[in-house]
């Protein structure tokens, strides 16, 4: 774990992210006089570059932001909506039961680059050309193939060659899967960028060039090609057949990322700040809620009494999640109910000590609860694996790879702390735009195509995203900024990982560290949206006894790799001492502070 005082001379920050360049980067801006935001936005973009298996600017992007000026949390929301085309008529029509996980029906608004240059534009202070720099640099001369985006690519690459003939050429040089450390370079990202960049040079205020660039992507060229390919194209999907899109050059330009108020819930000195209920986030804050009573003191960080009782509780607040969550715009969530002392004394009485395998979600008056028609799966068996980069698990335990997510944490010499968490765009999810040089998401395929539910599809909403960074205050300062990839278990490993570190007296990096845990028991988040009944993941470092104490429990326990739960990031800010952790799974995570 990295430490620093901000009042030693030279010292500029800490920064915690997915990708060891994208943290290089953060800490160049840093160096150069910027703030946290501009270090943010500059590994933002360079992540789009050096894990396009995970993230690229048409993918979404909610975000925590701190200035240090106010101490204010708040929420800015990169969710794009669905389309104004995207009816639960038309996808009816097209015999769908569910949005497919992949191709150009799974997409909504591309949200990523917008709350990018938001957020730069309002509280960072260096110019655009300085924030781009470093991910031109990596566009233009390459970054090093990882080990997960050759798998990736490795696993797509007939569809490459025979349907995505726009990603063979970026993502096959040569016709070839590139290999291991080979520089990978994507030429037209990085003419896109210049061009965007030039479009904002006509101004000469900062505000208006960054203003310039956004407008550019979102009712200038990058839009009207988006709009001509989605109008154009018919993509093979997950379905097995070519679709059109629904997305149009209008749905950009009627949208933007915006702020928002972070959702919240104190324990002790502790206050958590989460993304809205368009987002998974408040199943944290439920959990908290439901654990509020739980002395983990008596529960060892890697005991099975504290396996059971944190798994049971997240199982609860899934169900939650199920019943009540979605775009606030549309429907109305209870929050206020579900995060209320009353609800969670009476719900705290179904922690019993054996595990629950049946979905349960809790009953508020006035208000409905309908649930989807989900899969049920058998636990014990191999979670089924599609190529076509549907889901969010970073690797399978046959070791596929899948779609999956960034992460970046950044707090500088000010107090200033940003939480970011990138994803969608990934490169086995939607084909390479060929005039742009990145491709779309595929988060349409967290709406149902059920009528009646508070994550219906329809025109104009935001998908109830699994995306959930996480800042905490600690007696009502900002303090620690934390997150990770992973889909549905983003607030899963997050919960675990904050109980550690608050009860168990683990420090950024050990907490990180510690053999960490997963549910698999409620409906899925991605296409095609399964249930495993009681099924528990738990890496194999944790004791044998555990193992077997939580078989005993009615766990359906799947042992797997002692560094397969999560990739977690984390800084933290308090009396002077900036700290940061990251996590060595998948061995390219960095933590540096200068």
């Amino acid at each position: 774990m990295f430490t620093t005082r901000p009042e030693l001379v030279g010292t500029f920050g800490m920064v915690s992210s997915t990708h060891w360049l994208a943290s290089a980067a953060a800490m160049a801006m840093l160096e150069q006089g910027g703030n946290a935001f501009d270090a943010a936005t500059a590994a933002g973009l360079v992540l789009q570059v050096a894990e396009p298996h995970l993230n690229g600017p048409g993918g979404d992007l909610p975000l925590l932001l701190a200035p240090a000026s106010t101490g204010q949390v708040q929420v800015l929301c990169g969710q794009g909506v669905a389309p104004a085309q995207a009816t639960l008529a038309h996808y009816q029509s097209l015999g769908l039961k569910l949005v497919p996980g992949t191709g150009l029906l799974a997409t909504v608004v591309p949200g990523a680059f917008d709350a990018w240059m938001l957020m730069f534009r309002d509280f960072g202070s260096l110019t655009p050309q300085q924030v781009f720099a470093p991910a031109l640099h990596y566009a233009e001369t390459g970054v090093p193939v990882l080990p997960r985006i050759r798998a990736t690519i490795e696993q797509v690459q007939e569809l490459f060659r025979n349907e995505w003939h726009h990603s063979a050429v970026i993502y096959l040089p040569g016709n070839q899967v590139p290999p291991v450390n080979a520089l990978l370079r994507n030429p037209l990202l990085a003419q896109t960028w210049q061009r965007l960049l030039r479009e904002g040079a006509v101004f000469r205020d900062r505000s208006e060039q960054v203003e310039g660039i956004r407008k550019a992507f979102y009712q200038g060229f990058v839009a009207e090609s988006i709009d001509r390919y989605c109008r154009t194209a018919e993509v093979m999907d997950s379905t097995g057949n070519r679709n059109r899109a629904v997305l149009t050059g209008e749905d950009l330009a009627r949208w933007s990322a915006s702020y928002e108020a972070p959702v919240t819930y104190t324990r002790g000195e502790v206050t958590v700040c989460k993304c809205g209920p368009w987002s998974q986030g408040p199943v944290h804050l439920q959990a908290l809620a439901l654990l509020q009573e739980t002395d983990f003191a008596e529960q060892p960080p890697e005991s099975d009494s504290f396996v059971h009782t944190v798994t049971e509780a997240l199982k609860l607040a899934m169900a939650d999640r199920e019943a009540y969550y979605g775009d606030p715009d549309f429907t109305e969530v209870p929050l206020e109910a579900l995060l209320s002392e009353a609800y969670n004394a009476e719900r705290r009485q179904l922690l019993g000590p054996e595990a629950s395998h049946e979905l349960r979600p809790g009953t508020l008056p006035g208000f409905s609860r309908a649930l989807p028609q989900y899969e049920l799966v058998d636990p014990s068996q191999p979670d089924p694996f599609d190529a076509m980069g549907v889901g969010e698990p970073t690797v399978s335990k046959s070791g596929e790879s899948r779609g999956d997510t960034c992460h970046v944490d950044v707090v500088d010499r000010w107090g200033n702390m940003v939480s970011a968490m990138p994803s969608g765009g990934w490169l086995q999810s939607s084909p390479i735009l060929p005039d742009l040089g990145f491709a779309l998401n595929s988060r349409a395929q967290m709406f149902w195509l059920e009528e009646g539910l508070p994550a219906s599809l329809a025109p104009g909403k935001r998908p109830r995203t699994t995306l959930t960074p996480s800042l905490a205050l600690r007696n009502g300062k900002p303090w620690l900024a934390f997150g990770t990839p992973g889909g549905d278990q983003q607030d899963q490993w997050q919960l675990i990982f904050l109980l550690r570190h608050l009860h168990h007296n683990l420090n950024l990096q050990e907490a990180i560290d510690c053999p960490s845990f997963h549910t698999e028991s409620f409906p899925g988040s991605f296409f095609p949206r399964r249930m495993a009944p009681g099924k528990l993941v738990l890496e194999d470092r944790f004791p044998e006894q555990t193992v077997e104490a939580l078989r005993e429990r009615g766990h359906q326990v799947v042992v797997e790799d002692g560094w397969s739960e999560g990739r977690l990031c984390a800084v933290s800010q308090e009396d002077g001492l900036l700290k940061a952790g990251a996590n060595p799974r998948g061995m390219q995570g960095y933590a540096v502070g200068r």
